[in-house]
């Protein structure tokens, strides 16, 4: 007899001191993560699907491609409509697809998918992810070889839900290193000429904003990553007012991200509000803009990488202290 399966697919369990993971193979889904029984991302149970795309990967393109039509080589693409109510393609073509596990680890698991040749997709790939925990968090690591025979556009992103453990998410203040907005229209895909500076404007995120007076759903860019170390920076951060902090960063090829807002998030207590901080390669519509694209010619790979920090509140203090210590010296 088959053993029932839960719908996120077989679950693999990641530790790594006090840090630990599970990683469900359906889109390659980060279902839980926590650093010290602290809550870093939005959990949901492994029986349910994931919620509003909780942890998923987008992969070979995040966001909206506008009528799922885009044009290569001077012919049209027509790509399977699967955001039927605006009438887009989105989140790329492994949203509900079974991830093969490649390798794992006590601390890190490899999961591959192929893309297939599809409608509105002539290309071939073999797209991968991998998880590996750190000692305060987690590094995530996607790659794509083409295997077909003619060059591939590519971009990834992925879709985590963030908190700071029990801390109330509208109490929250998010910060965003990011100088330009996309202007989108009423089925959220980019205007003409839609990347505008975000100064003097309610998507200044640069100084921090309370998530309960957000209501967002916007990809943002000209990412400005933060004290890069080793070609990756931080560009966003999720304090809670005891000052501990979740923080996010991104290679530096990773130059856009989106933030979502739900206050219908399906919660332990209910519906409530929730917050997605999203790494993207590219922003909304980039097969047919071309902006942020990577072309993978045949037999040729990419990767790139980005991840999660906890700090807690004891240690965001003093590295808060040691950093104005510093500005005055």
């Amino acid at each position: 007899m088959t053993t029932p399966q839960p719908p996120t697919g077989p679950q693999h369990s990641l530790a790594a001191g006090d840090v630990r993971a599970e990683i469900g193979t359906l889109a390659a889904v980060l279902r839980t993560l926590t650093v010290g029984g602290v809550h870093v991302t939005e959990p949901f149970e492994a029986d349910s699907l994931p919620p509003f795309g909780d942890g998923i990967v987008l992969v070979p393109w995040p966001n909206r491609v506008a009528d799922g039509i885009w044009t290569h080589e001077g012919e049209e693409q027509k790509l399977d409509i699967t955001e039927v109510a605006r009438g887009n393609a989105l989140h790329g073509l492994l949203r509900n697809t079974a991830y093969e596990v490649r390798e794992k680890t006590e601390s890190a698991v490899t999961l591959g998918a192929i893309v297939h040749p599809q409608h509105g997709w002539p290309f071939h790939l073999d797209t991968w992810v991998r998880y590996e925990l750190t000692s305060d968090g987690i590094t995530v690591t996607h790659g794509a070889t083409n295997i077909g025979t003619e060059r591939s556009p590519y971009a990834v992103g992925t879709h985590p839900f963030l908190r700071v453990g029990d801390a109330p998410v509208e109490d929250l203040v998010l910060r965003v290193a990011a100088d330009t907005y996309f202007v989108v229209d009423d089925r959220l895909n980019p205007t003409a000429d839609s990347e505008t500076p975000v100064e003097g404007t309610h998507y200044d995120l640069r100084d921090g904003h309370a998530v309960g007076a957000l209501e967002l759903d916007t990809a943002f860019g000209e990412v400005g990553h933060a004290h890069v170390q080793g070609g990756a920076g931080e560009v966003a951060w999720l304090t809670a007012p005891d000052g501990a902090r979740t923080t996010l960063w991104q290679d530096v090829d990773w130059g856009y991200l989106q933030v979502f807002t739900t206050r219908i998030f399906p919660k332990a207590e209910g519906l409530a509000l929730a917050v997605a901080v999203e790494p993207m390669t590219a922003p909304p519509n980039a097969l047919n803009s071309g902006q942020g694209l990577v072309w993978i010619e045949p037999g040729a790979s990419w990767s790139g990488s980005w991840g999660l920090r906890f700090t807690p509140a004891g240690a965001a203090a003093s590295a808060a202290s040691a950093d104005a210590s510093g500005d005055q010296g």
